[in-house]
């Protein structure tokens, strides 16, 4: 526990921050998924925007955008509650898009056996985000972007 305490404090100020932002967003967007749906909650995530926010460079928004991922991932890791996919898709977005990076949630689906799955993940200029493992290849995405939805 030390270990990850000292970790934290020697984050930089707004990656820790980002850290309390998505912990606090992550039983957010549960509450609101769970309540209201996707479309009102994806609603309610892009109609706060950032104000006061500079474009970001190519290079920087790379790096801001790995740097989210493992804060979103560490975030939702700590939580002692189990958060899913779609629920740590949202909060990445969000957070993506306080940076003015854009980014696109996905969703896939697949048949394993007789069960259906799927599963959601965060594209930026087609390439998956926040998915070092490759899961997202294992799901056949929808065609249709899910922030196009109205």
């Amino acid at each position: 526990m030390w270990a990850r305490l000292r970790r934290f404090r020697a984050l930089p100020r707004s990656a820790k921050a980002d850290f309390v932002r998505a912990v606090l967003l992550l039983p957010l967007v549960r509450i609101s998924l769970r309540l209201r749906g996707l479309r009102a909650t994806q609603k309610f995530l892009q109609s706060r925007p950032e104000r006061g926010v500079a474009a970001l460079s190519d290079a920087a928004a790379v790096a801001q955008t790995q740097q989210l991922c493992r804060i979103v991932l560490a975030a939702a890791r700590y939580s002692p509650l189990s958060f899913t996919c779609l629920e740590r898709s949202l909060v990445l977005r969000r957070l993506l898009a306080s940076r003015r990076i854009t980014a696109q949630l996905r969703i896939g689906a697949r048949k394993n056996g007789d069960k259906f799955e799927a599963h959601a993940w965060v594209e930026r200029n087609g390439a998956a985000i926040g998915e070092f493992d490759g899961t997202y290849l294992h799901y056949a995405a929808f065609e249709e972007l899910f922030e196009e939805l109205s």
